[in-house]
């Protein structure tokens, strides 16, 4: 597995992968046929890297950039209804300073803090193959490697937080059975890395109020103490 000793040197490699054929002309496709209300666009169609301080005590992880959002823009949780319901939580409670992440030129900053997708590329219909997981794991391995800094890992949806799980199973003797995922579900690990699971903030939980903005903010509060 290659090691890397910088940010710039894991970003070039995630941004030229090809891995997984079925990923490549997926997101290729998507970049090519476009929605309509984006047809000025010149989608990205790559893998997206991780966005935010490299030097942060929290991350954020979800499950991979949406078709017409990260796959659009280059940037994850950006541009789509997922984000628009995420950043404007993480404004609230002063980890974004600004309420709306659209495009990479937009000006958001996050304070303490990095997002990076667990699966690089778009799935279609938002399902990742398991070898497609195990593809990119090395990936996210190498990003909690680089964040020597987090002490608190907050996981945007299941996936994510099976993702971070079985990177830490490689460091520790431990059953996944052991650590169930569900909103605000918290674990301290071996290492003393705190883990708390979160609902995805997509449209599906949002509009059917499975997850709330009070529920998010409630929850980014709290990790946002834990990460201090």
């Amino acid at each position: 597995m290659a090691t890397y000793n910088s940010f710039a040197s894991l970003n070039d490699a995630i941004v030229d992968c090809r891995r997984c054929s079925r990923l490549v002309d997926f997101r290729e496709s998507v970049a090519r046929k476009k929605r309509k209300q984006f047809e000025s666009w010149d989608y990205w169609g790559r893998p997206v890297p991780g966005y935010g301080e490299t030097t942060a005590s929290l991350l954020l992880t979800g499950l991979a950039p949406a078709a017409h959002g990260g796959n659009r823009t280059g940037r994850v949780f950006t541009g789509d209804k997922s984000a628009d319901f995420l950043v404007r939580c993480l404004h609230e409670v002063g980890i974004a300073n600004q309420p709306n992440s659209d495009a990479l030129d937009d000006g958001l900053i996050l304070n303490n803090a990095y997002m990076t997708p667990v699966l690089k590329c778009v799935p279609p219909q938002d399902k990742p193959k398991p070898e497609e997981l195990r593809n990119c794991a090395s990936y996210l391995s190498a990003e909690l490697t680089l964040l020597s800094n987090v002490t608190c890992i907050l996981a945007l949806g299941k996936i994510a937080f099976d993702a971070c799980l079985r990177f830490f199973r490689g460091q520790f003797n431990f059953l996944m059975k052991d650590y169930p995922f569900g909103h605000g579900n918290q674990f301290v690990l071996e290492n003393g890395m705190i883990l708390v699971g979160s609902y995805h903030p997509s449209p599906r939980n949002v509009n059917t109020g499975r997850l709330t903005q009070k529920m998010m903010v409630e929850l980014l509060n709290h990790v946002k103490g834990l990460s201090r």
